[in-house]
């Protein structure tokens, strides 16, 4: 049964969807919980009462007295609803929030009759989710994995309701540049998005690049240059892959991002400009600030607000419809095409290591292949992105009932390798792949195989040996015995 409180002036209504915030109780009807919905009616919040999480809401709210199994059912529903949820707790305060919010909640808050801090928090969740939701975001990006929705979550709070700089971290290829211009495209700033790809530029023009120069500032200045903070002046300037940037550049960085006033190369007036600052990067700048390569001051004053772009391993979910993406754009079809239920398999199942820009590269050489308006089919994927066990060592493959792992022991067997030498080049050869797949990252690579960072270094280590020469496995076990 639901039970209907009031009305909120704003909250949006769609025809057949209800989108009313829901509230689940979870006290026993507890004389605090009571008071709590009848304080929240009267003032004014509109919730529906129920018994779980209501689909097509934004957001709700779970009264609870205790971090019990009930709670975080109901967490992992509204998630999977994509519903954001705050949890009341007695006014005892009981009820510790942190492992609440690492269930899944986006508050948790004990009871003290605070109605209009809760009537806000639902009006933001509302105004951020109708962000996520609109053309300004959905041109750009795809996605609904909780993942991504997050991540995105997190861009669009610093974007359009604050004020600060952004700092946008990730792998390479997982949408960082797309992500600033969303972020640049949901601010309220007036002007242009510049960007700078920090990467492509001579170390020695970098200065020219950002703030401009005057005629003759260096040998071929021929004519006075603006420069990106003069561009983005009311706008964003957008630092890709800012951890390349000088550090005898970083002082006048920090010095506009925190003035707004810089001089141009060889020039000796101070100009104006005041800009959003959105910068990317792959690099860890903590451990770029610890190494000296990169100033702490500047450091804590980009990072303002934070977000990180997750790779494509950790929202599988968007895989289809990404690719569904992709081809469009390069068939200039409008509607999604058919994909055959072997493609999806091989798609899901496939590694991204250089995560979207991967799987957009993958799209493109499938629809060159792909002839006429029928579903994708297997005969389309080129043969090197066909999965391994359907053309490499298929008498092993044979012999070993179809299972691919089998296949390569079998494969190992037949050429004379012994057991102890299995071991160490299966171990190695997963070393191997879990740094590919992290692009390179100790401490993602390790995360994947269960071991520590200084495992997967000291492998790493044994492998090209002391001196830089690669060992054989062999080497290794003579090594090992010789100990």
């Amino acid at each position: 049964m639901s039970r209907v409180f009031a009305f909120v002036p704003g909250v949006p209504h769609v025809k057949g969807i209800s989108v009313m915030p829901w509230l689940i109780d979870l006290t026993g009807r507890q004389l605090w919980a009571r008071e709590a919905i009848a304080a929240l009616s009267a003032g004014g919040v509109a919730l529906a009462e129920s018994d779980a999480p209501s689909g097509g809401s934004t957001a709700g709210i779970i009264l609870s007295v205790s971090d019990s199994q009930d709670l975080r059912a109901a967490l992992g529903a509204a998630e999977y609803g994509r519903s954001r949820v705050m949890v009341i707790g007695p006014p005892n305060g009981k009820l510790k929030p942190w492992p609440v919010l690492d269930a899944g909640a986006a508050e948790c808050i004990a009871w003290q009759g605070q109605v209009p801090a809760v009537s806000a928090w639902m009006q933001r969740i509302q105004d951020v989710e109708a962000v996520l939701d609109s053309v300004a975001v959905r041109e750009k990006l795809t996605g609904n994995s909780p993942a991504f929705r997050s991540a995105l979550r997190d861009l669009v709070v610093a974007a359009r309701f604050g004020q600060g700089p952004i700092l946008i971290q990730g792998e390479t290829g997982t949408g960082k540049e797309l992500a600033a211009r969303v972020a640049h495209a949901v601010s309220h700033q007036r002007g242009n998005l510049v960007t700078v790809d920090c990467t492509t530029i001579v170390p020695t023009l970098m200065g020219s690049e950002l703030f401009g120069h005057e005629r003759g500032a260096f040998t071929g200045a021929v004519s006075v240059r603006t420069g990106a903070c003069s561009g983005a002046d009311q706008g964003s300037l957008f630092l890709d892959e800012v951890g390349e940037l000088p550090l005898d550049l970083q002082p006048a960085l920090l010095r506009v991002v925190q003035e707004g006033t810089y001089k141009r190369v060889g020039g000796d007036k101070w100009l104006n400009s005041k800009f959003r600052l959105i910068c990317a990067t792959n690099r860890d700048l903590k451990d770029e600030v610890a190494a000296g390569s990169f100033r702490a001051d500047l450091y804590h004053r980009i990072a303002a607000s934070m977000v990180t772009m997750p790779p494509l391993r950790e929202r599988v979910e968007d895989i289809l419809s990404l690719f569904a993406r992709f081809c469009r754009e390069v068939s200039g079809l409008a509607a999604d095409p058919d994909v055959d239920a072997s493609v999806q398999d091989v798609l899901l199942r496939r590694a991204y290591p250089g995560n979207l820009r991967d799987l957009r590269q993958l799209a493109f050489r499938i629809a060159a292949r792909h002839v006429g308006p029928g579903a994708i089919t297997p005969g389309d994927l080129p043969r090197e992105d066909r999965p391994v066990s359907m053309h490499s060592a298929p008498a092993a493959g044979a012999r070993a009932g179809g299972d691919p792992f089998r296949a390569a022991v079998a494969w190992a067997v037949d050429r004379g390798l012994g057991l102890r030498d299995i071991k160490e080049r299966a171990a190695e050869a997963a070393v191997d792949v879990a740094v590919e797949r992290s692009g390179g990252n100790v401490h993602s690579a390790a995360a994947m195989l269960g071991l520590t960072d200084r495992a997967i270094q000291q492998r790493q280590a044994r492998k090209t040996g002391p001196d830089g020469a690669c060992q054989t496995p062999a080497d290794s076990s003579s090594a090992t015995s010789r100990q």
